[in-house]
């Protein structure tokens, strides 16, 4: 059987409640069947630190795509919503970005999008969204705990990323939480 260098993907965490926002991501990477690497970063802060930024996806794909991102950023002067829109364009259009195999989650202290390289700019209704093969683990079980706690949103996506490690095979409890 032939071993596959495709990186797998992981399990990245926004949430939005009451004016704060929080955003986690998990340290696992994996190579085929193997954890190569338990204690990655997967969020950066962009832009002066006034945004936050993680990846699923390959990891040499998602560092190209956050290099291209913040100099978006750059030209529109810290606009998420102008940068990610031209971000997307390319990512679209542009025959090198579009084979690149990754997802981005964006967040300033106003606006969160999820951009895909299908030409995407997606903002979550409620203020929560996730990306990776955990994704939909930690979205379900963010929005539980939303809805019947007054954790705040930092809690809300380290237990919510807890809780998709346990059932995610893709995903650790090495998590990293970064708030604006």
């Amino acid at each position: 059987m032939k071993q596959t260098s495709k990186l797998h993907s992981t399990t990245i965490l926004s949430v939005r409640r009451d004016g704060r926002l929080a955003m986690g991501g998990d340290g696992q990477v994996t190579m085929g069947e193997n954890v190569v690497k338990q204690k990655a970063r997967k969020i950066r802060r962009l832009y002066n630190e006034k945004i936050l930024a993680g990846f699923a996806g390959s990891t040499a794909d998602a560092l190209s795509l956050f290099s291209r991102f913040e100099q978006k950023l750059e030209e529109y002067h810290g606009n998420l919503s102008r940068a990610v829109v031209e971000l997307a364009k390319d990512w679209r259009t542009d025959r090198a970005l579009r084979h690149l195999e990754a997802l981005l989650l964006v967040a300033d202290d106003k606006n969160t999008y999820l951009v895909s390289g299908n030409g995407d700019v997606i903002e979550p209704d409620d203020g929560m969204v996730a990306i990776g093969s955990g994704g939909p683990y930690a979205l379900a079980a963010a929005r539980a705990l939303a809805k019947h706690t007054s954790l705040k949103p930092a809690e809300i996506v380290r237990e919510a990323m807890l809780l998709a490690g346990q059932i995610c095979i893709f995903t650790n409890d090495q998590i990293t939480v970064e708030e604006l």
